[in-house]
């Protein structure tokens, strides 16, 4: 149940990025859910990896090159979706800064909510 409310919240949180910043266009609800499906595949699969190739360039950037990798992220995913749109890397970075933010008060109201 918690996996679903947050997958339709990420959705929503989509959603509300697009509708704020021009940089990001979804094109429906439909398309946020896919989106926010996909974004969070590439979050568990591929950017472990990402951090992992680039932890030199992390450390050295003293973790800042962790933005570059979520608008990466972010970007990639809108490359395979019909339904986002992101119209460059600087839109990119930004929305995935957006993104990664409600995404936090995300897991912080499911936690409170779905405490046990």
């Amino acid at each position: 149940m918690k996996l679903i409310a947050k997958w339709l919240l990420s959705a929503t949180a989509l959603l509300f990025v697009a509708q704020v910043y021009e940089g990001v266009a979804v094109t429906s609800f439909m398309a946020a859910l896919g989106a926010a499906f996909v974004i969070g595949l590439l979050n568990l699969f591929v950017r472990p990896i990402l951090v992992l190739l680039t932890l030199p360039v992390t450390v050295l950037t003293l973790g800042l090159f962790l933005f570059i990798i979520n608008a990466l992220m972010f970007w990639w995913a809108a490359s395979f979706l019909d339904g986002l749109h992101v119209t460059g890397f600087g839109a990119a970075l930004l929305g995935s800064l957006m993104y990664s933010v409600l995404g936090v008060v995300i897991d912080l109201a499911l936690e409170r909510l779905f405490a046990k």
